[in-house]
């Protein structure tokens, strides 16, 4: 009989992912990683398709696609037909950006925090249809989410349309409090696109009760879904909104049933739309239910606290090795398994080069505002061998990668 799996101990978890033993991955904010099983039931799905691929595509499709959203949905606190698998958080954002009507002299309203895809994303649209982009600094560091509220609000104008942000931003690591800034453009007519990307499977997330017109989020990072996997929600009323990135079978098939308004046609649509584009493979998206029932089992709540813990462990350590100040409180507020933790001016890609041809230790540089950053991703299989290798690491590598500062 297999040994129980315990939250506590991150061997026995490691021994369920299928990462390399020779590679300290402190990495899995960037493209995540998955469970064995999980990947076995992507693999399954694979086969299935495999064995009658007509009777799966044809037949089978809008079923087992259904029964998959309907997990997920519930998983993330939203109906199921709100909701539509994507690839990715940045596919499904650009279905977003490229469905808005936007006007000459409109403003999309962000921070200098963004994604940088999401960026090219927007400046392309905007640039496009003559409008404008407007990226609004969030100093460092952040102590009040008051304060963090009040500097990006402070950014609207009577010609702004949309407030994009990020959940969890990419290069800070930083959880920003959507939650008021959603309220706020709510109230004021402003559509609010949130790019949650890190977000599902590492803090809780209630799409419905958020309130975001439009929200996407990765479950192939931090869930540990198998890769390609992702989801868009859009608000119910906001569905007549969005038009498809590609327009295949299902374009019309809400209309030829009956529906009689525009509004009501193109809501009833929206799943249709997104969810069937020819033929591809889907098992990306029908295993990602195993990943929820994956943590459910191994009592992810009690693995997150554990990852937490850990990754204050490593800030206190940086800190020590750098000398550097933090970006924000040691709270759960601001970061969870994730963060960026400060570097002297270095060279970030030698940096990173040298972490992993020297060490195997597996982490990004990120290189922010002309400052530079370890961001550093905590999960389950992690541990404290894992930060010291880090720590080790940067300790003899910093001064010889050293910028000068003139």
């Amino acid at each position: 009989m297999p040994a129980a799996i315990s939250a506590n101990d991150p061997a026995s978890l490691r021994d369920q992912f299928l990462l390399r033993r020779d590679v300290v991955f402190l990495n899995h904010g960037s493209f995540g990683a998955r469970p064995a099983a999980v990947f076995a039931e992507y693999q399954r799905w694979q086969r299935e398709l495999e064995q009658q691929p007509v009777e799966f595509l044809g037949r089978r499709f809008g079923g087992v696609m259904a029964d998959a959203r309907a997990a997920i949905a519930a998983y993330l606190g939203a109906r199921a037909d709100d909701l539509v698998f994507v690839p990715n958080a940045t596919s499904g954002l650009n279905v977003v950006a490229r469905s808005l009507a936007l006007a000459p002299g409109d403003e999309v309203l962000t921070t200098d925090h963004e994604y940088g895809a999401l960026d090219s994303t927007w400046r392309f649209i905007c640039a496009s249809r003559g409008a404008k982009y407007i990226n609004r600094p969030v100093e460092l560091p952040v102590l009040s989410p008051d304060d963090v509220v009040e500097s990006i609000w402070a950014g609207v104008t009577p010609r702004t349309r949309v407030l994009f942000l990020s959940h969890i931003t990419s290069p800070t690591a930083l959880t920003f409090p959507v939650a008021e800034l959603v309220r706020r453009a709510r109230a004021a007519g402003i559509l609010s696109v949130i790019d949650g990307a890190h977000v599902p499977g590492q803090r809780a997330l209630a799409l419905d009760e958020l309130g975001a017109d439009f929200y996407s989020g990765n479950l192939h990072k931090w869930l540990c879904a198998p890769a390609g996997s992702a989801f868009l929600h859009v608000r119910r009323d906001m569905q007549h909104l969005i038009k498809p990135l590609v327009v295949s079978w299902g374009w019309n098939r809400t209309e030829l049933a009956g529906a009689t308004s525009e509004r009501e046609r193109r809501a009833g649509r929206f799943v249709d739309e997104q969810e069937w584009q020819g033929t591809r493979d889907p098992a990306a998206y029908l295993a990602a239910p195993a990943a929820v029932h994956f943590q459910a089992e191994h009592d992810w709540p009690h693995v997150q606290t554990r990852c937490h813990d850990l990754l204050l462990e490593a800030r206190r350590q940086v800190a020590e090795v750098t000398g550097l100040p933090q970006i924000c409180p040691p709270s759960r507020e601001w970061f969870a398994q994730m963060a960026a933790l400060p570097l002297p001016a270095c060279d970030p890609l030698l940096l990173k080069q040298r972490l992993y041809d020297e060490y195997r230790v597996e982490v990004p540089i990120v290189d922010w505002q002309g400052r530079q950053f370890v961001r550093v991703s905590i999960q389950g299989y992690n541990d404290r061998d894992d930060v010291d290798a880090l720590v080790t690491a940067l300790a003899t590598l910093l001064p010889q990668v050293a910028r000068r500062v003139e």
